[in-house]
């Protein structure tokens, strides 16, 4: 439990479909209340009185040692909490220091002793790591040493500034610190530079044309289906580090969907309504290039979504308008997919879709607050600190920002995902359904390029494996790249420290095997999937002189309009 820095938190912000979906249609109190799985960890641990007796005794007895100044509990190399030198120095700071460390690891040992079903593991996990982390001297505005710094510094300013942050992100959802001021960044500007322009705009999504940087470009195009939580850009993000730059700047003709963030109005928008926008947006690509077929990369929720579309072109014998599938951090096995699934039951699911049904929406900012409790220490505790105690504002980063932009899901979207999910539907062919056709995840015969993050917690790397699996495709490259949820798709060359690993996805081998057996590679897996692309990418042929084609005309500069509204 650290506090990570700014690119190591980005790499945690997204959280599994099933959790957001349902917690974060509870309070903050209602998470935390005692439930089945507390009650159930209370009878575990009665069942263990001399375990818990001798843990209360040696906590006890440590306690009195560090009382009299003889205890050499320090925390562990990297919480970087107590790094200010007067919780060391200060003969007060450190005794309190040492007593939290004492009884937090106690808790950690009386939890570990308990034998629990995972899903209640899960869920006491979850309750366990905000208790732990929120009595943290480091979070108290009279204990910390920052604070009163920061208070000398600026001769009390800090103060006024830390009451007007709390006074202002206390007043509307997400009620959990800032991890970005509002106006860090400018859509179009500072995030989502790259060029090009709307050449379809419907009722439910633009359609991004991007202008080729390259004299030649692969004949068959790459159209991007996003997550439907959050905006798009995050495969824009910045210069440098925008997947779109690369893969325009490798010869790639790209396409992005951008979905429109709906409204109240467009609450019976489900899962054919985005099936049917997503082969609408491949026929464009179609139209616009002069290609029969096109490459499809999704990621996410929008892999979910693209799967089960690509199921119903095969099913109705239109499987060769998508020449290849690229899966992104994709979970389609729901089967102990991880704390998300732990947490997500069928009364709190049916009670979910009854509060966004009598919305007509899921609203962002509760999934955003949801995001900030999954990690504690990195999403809220770090901003607390230095957002209301030091009265500092937090630094700008670009993957933050993104994620507190934050959209809408659709009601009827809600409710289809929330029950496929508790039904772990996508695993029986047949039992999920688009556009009126059975989905068969099996039936799916295009060459597959699945990626998974190894440090994801949330997305975790043996669930993605499961997605590769259960494709049908004979050509399915499973590629497993370093850190989390978001930092393992936005991973650019270059970077000395990352690394992936490669091999095909076989539904006879297990996770584990294929991790034994896999290629390790340095650096990003950017350059391995264009490598991937180009060989599916059919010829090279000159890239357009303009963006478009009849009836598909430039509405409007990228990154469009639909991105922009709130």
């Amino acid at each position: 439990m650290t506090i990570a820095h700014n690119n190591a938190a980005a790499g945690e912000i997204a959280a599994p479909l099933d959790l957001l979906l349902v917690n974060s249609t509870k309070s903050f109190a209602n998470r935390m209340a005692p439930n089945a799985a507390w009650a159930r960890f209370g009878m575990e641990l009665a069942k263990q009185p001399i375990t818990v007796a001798e843990k209360g005794a040696g906590l006890a007895k440590e306690l009195g040692t560090i009382a009299v100044g003889r205890s050499n509990r320090q925390p562990a190399r990297h919480d970087k909490r107590f790094a200010d030198p007067a919780w060391a120095g200060n003969a007060v700071l450190h005794r309190i220091e040492q007593a939290y460390l004492a009884a937090s690891d106690t808790v950690e040992q009386l939890y570990a002793a308990t034998d629990l079903d995972w899903r209640d593991a899960e869920k006491v996990r979850f309750a366990l790591d905000n208790f732990i982390e929120g009595l943290s001297p480091t979070n108290n505005i009279i204990l910390n040493p920052l604070g009163w710094k920061a208070l000398i510094d600026t001769g009390g300013l800090s103060a006024v500034r830390g009451f007007k942050a709390f006074v202002r992100d206390m007043a509307s959802k997400p009620r959990v610190p800032a991890m970005v001021e509002p106006d860090a960044f400018t859509v179009g500007e500072t995030v989502a530079t790259t060029k090009g322009a709307v050449v379809l705009r419907t009722r439910m999504f633009e359609l991004i044309q991007y202008a080729p940087q390259t004299k030649q470009v692969r004949e068959v195009p790459l159209l991007l289906v996003p997550p439907v939580i959050n905006k798009y850009y995050i495969m824009d993000i910045a210069p440098k580090r925008s997947m779109i730059e690369y893969y325009v700047q490798n010869g790639q003709q790209v396409f992005a969907i951008s979905w429109r963030n709906p409204k109240a109005r467009h609450r019976d928008w489900g899962f054919d309504a985005y099936g049917k926008a997503i082969i609408e947006a491949i026929e464009a690509t179609q139209s616009i290039t002069g290609s029969h077929t096109t490459n499809v990369s999704a990621t996410c929720s929008g892999g979910i979504l693209a799967a089960m579309t690509l199921a119903h072109l095969e099913a109705t014998g239109q499987g060769d308008k998508v020449n290849s599938l690229t899966l992104g951090v994709t979970v389609l096995d729901q089967n102990q997919a991880g704390f998300a699934s732990a947490l997500a039951s069928e009364r709190a699911a049916h009670a979910a879709i009854r509060q966004s049904s009598n919305k007509g929406y899921l609203d962002g900012r509760a999934m955003a607050e949801m995001f900030a409790w999954l990690r504690p220490t990195d999403l809220v505790w770090r901003y607390w600190v230095n957002n209301y105690i030091q009265g500092r504002s937090p630094a700008a980063f670009d993957v933050l920002f993104w994620n507190a932009d934050t959209t809408r899901m659709t009601a009827e979207l809600h409710k289809d995902m929330v029950m496929m999910g508790l039904g772990n539907d996508l695993v029986t062919a047949g039992k999920a359904t688009m556009l009126g056709t059975p989905v068969d995840l099996g039936a799916i015969e295009r060459d597959s390029y699945v990626v998974g993050g190894i440090a994801d917690h949330i997305c975790p790397w043996q669930a993605t494996y499961r997605s590769a699996a259960l494709l049908g495709s004979k050509n399915s490259r499973y590629v497993l790249s370093t850190s989390g949820h978001i930092a393992s798709l936005v991973n650019p060359p270059g970077n000395p420290k990352a690394s992936f690993r490669t091999g095909p996805a076989d539904s006879d081998v297990t996770p584990e095997e294929w991790l034994q057996t896999a290629e390790k590679h340095s650096d990003s897996w950017w350059p391995d999937h264009i490598s991937w692309l180009n060989e599916r990418g059919g010829a090279e042929v000159d890239a357009p002189s303009a963006l478009g084609t009849a009836g598909f005309e430039p509405l409007a500069p990228a990154p469009g309009t639909y991105v922009l509204e709130s």
